[in-house]
């Protein structure tokens, strides 16, 4: 009889979850709007902020039972208002994250698209609020804007979404490696890890297997990481490489892609898509590479530790001041932001 019970409890699970959405998208709601009254009433000048501590004490007094309406948090609640008031994300995207993660987000993050781009992330990987943080941590944005994954033409013709499942960078600070660790190293603390980093590479991808066996001819070879993508609807080839990228190496993945493609692939799969997770890689040389090929590989770093994100942040800075169009030339385009804008809350 298990099976049937264990029918009864998925019922009762995903009733638990459709609840907890909807009383998250109310308190979302409701605090947006508390938001925007006091916003008013202070731009107004009807109110100073010695109003507003007249109305915690008011709602403390007169609603004993009530929660989370103390003057800091409804400060911080005209703080969400402020923040999204003007932009174009819409109010349903608001309302499928907890409070906890706009708290983050506003307080972390100063540029209206950052916070859009983290609001979009974080409802469509599912992050946790511990996730969240840590990829804020890891400058997510700042590397999205700065150093977007570079991509072959044949690959982005394939599929259009490319750019926005991969990374340019992947950081493996929860791998715990020493400086001098060897690719058997790296390999291990994946296979360990894996969990963390399939969070890492993107919630739809699914692992397939390590050391994956590729036979061609009468020889055997082994591929480092397998994995599905849902989305693209294809096998992931990862190999790793604990030095610089060279020109042969994208040679090599090509190989497995078409073992793979002739060998693997299902009927109804899209072709293999590969990834050379390297230590380093010199940007020109991968632009050579990939400028006349028709490979459907990508070249990315991985990093051991978190990186300087004040560093970053700089960085981001002067990226937007060389972008930033002349005053007397608005016909130049505008650093392209890492998130969609969309219709007004």
């Amino acid at each position: 009889m298990a099976p049937a019970f264990t029918e009864v409890l998925q019922l009762i699970q995903a009733a638990k979850q459709r609840a907890y959405q909807a009383v998250n998208t109310e308190l979302v709601t409701l605090y947006w709007q508390v938001g925007e009254y006091i916003s008013r009433k202070l731009e107004s000048s009807e109110w100073g902020d010695k109003v507003v501590n007249d109305l915690a004490r008011y709602l403390a007094r007169t609603q004993p039972g009530l929660i989370g309406f103390t003057r800091r948090n409804l400060f911080r609640m005209r703080q969400f208002y402020d923040a999204y008031r003007n932009t174009e994300i819409v109010s349903a995207v608001l309302t499928q994250l907890p409070w906890t993660h706009h708290l983050m987000i506003i307080g972390s993050c100063k540029r209206p698209e950052e916070r859009e781009f983290y609001i979009r992330m974080a409802t469509s990987e599912g992050w946790r609020s511990r996730e969240l943080q840590r990829q804020i941590r890891c400058c997510l944005f700042e590397r999205a804007v700065m150093n977007p994954p570079k991509v072959a033409a044949a690959l982005r013709q394939l599929q259009p979404e490319v750019t926005n499942i991969f990374k340019d960078i992947y950081t493996l600070e929860f791998l715990g490696l020493p400086a001098d660790h060897s690719e058997a190293d790296l390999h291990g603390a994946l296979l360990r890890n894996l969990g963390r980093f399939i969070t890492e590479l993107g919630r739809d991808f699914c692992f397939v297997g390590s050391q994956y066996p590729v036979q061609v001819g009468g020889q055997d070879f082994a591929l480092d990481l397998l994995f599905f993508h849902r989305t693209m609807n294809c096998l992931v080839a990862i190999e790793l490489k604990i030095r610089e990228f060279r020109p042969e190496d994208l040679g090599k993945l090509n190989f497995y892609l078409e073992a793979l493609d002739r060998d693997y692939r299902k009927p109804h799969e899209n072709p293999s898509v590969g990834l050379l997770l390297c230590a380093t890689k010199d940007t020109e040389v991968v632009e050579y590479c990939l400028s006349r090929s028709l490979s459907l590989a990508m070249i990315a770093e991985y990093e051991t530790l978190l990186p300087d994100k004040e560093l970053l942040k700089a960085k981001l800075h002067e990226f937007y001041q060389l972008c930033a169009p002349p005053e007397d030339d608005m016909a130049e385009p505008k650093p392209s932001k890492p998130a969609r804008r969309r219709e007004k809350p």
